[in-house]
C-alpha cells in the first residue's frame, strides 16, 4: 500500500483517521496514529474545553489549546509525520481557529460541515496544505472551480465523505433513507474521473481520499482500486487505548448494536449519525433550558435549540454518558473490542 503524499511528506499507509470532536481525537490519537504510519487529524470542535477559562472565554480557551494540542502531538509523531486538522466550516470562529493552526504550523486542514470558499486565504503562502470534505461531484466542482477562479488555488487533497460516516453528514435527511441513500462507491468514481481532468490541466498532484462505513483491509483495497489515494476511518480508531476520549465513551461503542444507530437532527441544524441512547430520547420528548451559551457553532439557534450540543458531546468525551450523544459510524456494531493503534494499524494493512 502505497502512502498519501501531502506537500513534501508522505505516510507510510494510505490511511487517515478521521477529526472527532469534542475531545475524541485530540493529541494522543492523532500523534500516535501519525507515528504508525497514517495521516492523524485532531478536531478542534471546541478543543480548548479542558482549559480554565473554556466557560468563560471559550475562543481564547480553544486558540490556546490548538497549540497545546499540535505540539504533543508533534512530539508523539516526529516531525517528518504528516499531522492535520479537522476545522469545521460552521464555526463562529472558523477563521480565527484555521489562522492559529497555520501559525503553529499544521501540515494539513480537512474542512468540512459547509463549504470552505475562503480556506485558501487564510493558508496562502504557508506550507499548510488544504482539504474540503465533499458529499458529491456537484460539490466538489463547485468548491474547486471556486477556488481556481478566485485564488487560483488548486485543493491539495479532497476528502469524501459518504452517507455512512459518522457525526454531521453532508447529506439530506430524506438522501440517508436507505432507499435513496447514495452510494460512496460511485461518488469515488465520479470525482476521481473529474480530479484527474483538473490535475492534468493545472499539473498537480491531489490525492482522493474516500470516507464513511470504511472498515477493513479489503475495503480499503476496494477503493484504491476505484482510484483513491487513501481512505480516511474515524469510528474504528474510537476504540483505541491511544483514543482521547473516556473509557465510558469506548464502551459505548464496543456495547452498540446495529439497532441502536440512528440518524438524528443535530441542533446545529444538520442530520447526524449516533447512537441513539436514552439522553437522545429524552430529548425528543422535552427542550433541555440552556444555561450556557459557547457560541460555537453559528447555524445554532439558543432560542429553539433542543439541547446544547457542546455540553452534550463534552459529557460523551468525559463519560458523563446519561447526558451524552454518542456521535458514530454505520459500523459501530462491527467494534467488539479496544486494541492499540498499532495493532488496528497492522490489522488493516498487513
Amino acid at each position: 500500500m502505497k502512502g498519501i503524499k501531502v506537500g513534501e511528506k508522505q505516510s507510510q499507509y494510505p490511511i487517515m483517521q478521521g477529526g472527532m470532536g469534542v475531545g475524541v481525537s485530540m493529541h494522543n490519537l492523532a500523534g500516535n496514529v501519525s507515528k504508525e504510519g497514517g495521516i492523524g487529524l485532531i478536531s478542534t470542535a471546541d478543543i480548548g474545553y479542558q482549559e480554565e477559562d473554556f466557560h468563560t472565554n471559550p475562543l481564547q480557551a480553544n486558540l490556546r489549546a490548538i497549540g497545546k494540542e499540535i505540539k504533543k502531538a508533534r512530539e508523539i509523531a516526529g516531525e517528518d509525520k504528516i499531522l492535520g486538522v479537522n476545522i469545521m466550516v460552521a464555526l463562529n470562529h472558523y477563521k480565527e481557529i484555521v489562522k492559529e493552526c497555520v501559525k503553529n504550523k499544521i501540515d494539513l486542514i480537512v474542512s468540512g460541515a459547509g463549504i470552505p470558499k475562503e480556506l485558501p486565504e487564510y493558508v496562502q503562502g504557508t506550507s499548510t496544505k488544504i482539504a474540503p470534505i465533499v458529499s458529491s461531484l456537484r460539490c466538489c466542482k463547485l468548491i474547486v472551480k471556486h477556488w481556481i477562479k478566485k485564488y487560483n488555488y488548486v485543493p491539495d487533497m479532497i476528502v469524501i465523505e459518504g452517507p455512512e460516516a459518522g457525526g454531521h453528514l453532508g447529506f439530506k435527511e430524506e438522501e440517508l433513507e436507505e432507499e435513496n441513500k447514495p452510494n460512496l462507491e460511485e461518488i469515488t468514481k465520479e470525482i476521481v474521473d473529474y480530479i484527474e481532468e483538473v490535475k492534468q490541466e493545472h499539473h498537480k498532484e491531489i490525492p482522493v481520499i474516500s470516507a464513511g462505513g470504511i472498515w477493513d483491509k479489503n475495503d480499503i483495497k476496494k477503493y484504491l482500486q476505484l482510484g483513491a489515494s487513501g481512505v480516511q476511518m474515524a469510528t474504528r480508531f474510537v476504540a483505541t487505548y491511544e483514543c482521547d476520549a473516556s473509557n465510558a465513551f469506548k464502551q459505548a461503542y464496543v456495547q452498540a448494536k446495529k439497532e441502536d444507530v440512528q440518524i438524528i437532527h443535530s441542533p446545529v441544524g444538520m442530520p447526524g449519525r449516533a447512537v441513539y441512547n436514552s439522553f437522545v430520547q429524552k430529548q425528543k420528548e422535552q427542550k433541555a433550558k440552556i444555561e450556557k451559551c459557547y457560541q460555537c457553532i453559528r447555524t445554532c439557534n439558543v432560542a429553539t435549540t433542543p439541547y446544547c450540543i457542546t455540553k452534550a458531546l463534552i459529557n460523551a468525551v468525559k463519560g458523563n454518558m446519561e447526558n451524552a450523544l454518542i456521535f458514530c459510524g454505520s459500523n459501530v456494531d462491527k467494534v467488539k473490542e479496544i486494541i492499540s493503534v498499532h495493532d488496528l494499524m497492522q490489522e488493516l494493512t498487513c
